[in-house]
């Protein structure tokens, strides 16, 4: 029977052994798992994430609460050089199966994802991205209103949520995914309708 999981020689850098177990039926790869907050004390595990980022590359595909935001931004401090790849997944309430109750954010993590829900999330983060040519930068982010306003960090956030991206991630990490998981027509007709939606909140409360 032939193996129609996404294949990639980079590794794939996930929390829990639950999230390991979920991702593994879906992509063949080298995946790694932070224990949560443990990679803070193993150093051990520092070094290999490091190595592996250094030789093949990383793919860090935490979960999007405030937690695995603080996991993602640690290993990108300790690995101050080689291949880094930042995956999403989208901010989607919810519980686990094997949970009673939900996590402190209320949002379902990696292991609670649909498979086509984290395939997506890996084509977002370029794994066979053809190539694309980036049409963002942050000059751009700063004309069409995204950085440098009153508004602009409210107005980043609704534009992340309308392209299913959590809105936890920064400017340079935003830049970074839109010009893979967005055609120039693409970013603009969702630029659009979160303007309009904007306008419209701010008439409700004036």
């Amino acid at each position: 029977m032939q193996d129609k999981r996404i294949k990639t020689d980079m590794a794939i850098i996930v929390e829990g052994k639950y999230d390991k177990i979920k991702l593994s039926e879906l992509i063949d790869a080298p995946i790694i798992t932070t224990d949560g907050f443990g990679i803070f004390k193993n150093k051990a595990k520092r070094e290999m994430i490091r190595t592996l980022a250094d030789t093949c590359g990383i793919i860090i595909l935490t979960d999007s609460d405030a937690a695995g935001f603080r996991i993602r931004n640690h290993i990108k401090g300790f690995v101050s050089g080689g291949k880094i790849i930042n995956a999403y997944i989208p901010q989607i309430k919810g519980t686990e199966r094997r949970k009673h109750i939900p996590s402190p954010s209320g949002l379902l993590g990696v292991e609670g994802m649909d498979a086509e829900v984290l395939a997506s999330a890996l084509k977002k983060a370029g794994i066979d991205d053809g190539g694309r040519e980036d049409f963002l930068d942050k000059a751009r982010f700063m004309e069409d209103g995204l950085i440098g306003g009153e508004n602009s960090h409210k107005l980043r956030q609704m534009l992340l949520k309308e392209l299913g991206l959590p809105d936890l991630i920064s400017t340079s990490a935003a830049i970074a995914v839109l010009n893979r998981i967005c055609t120039e027509k693409d970013y603009l007709a969702a630029l659009n309708r979160v303007r309009n939606d904007a306008q419209i909140i701010r008439k409700e409360f004036s």
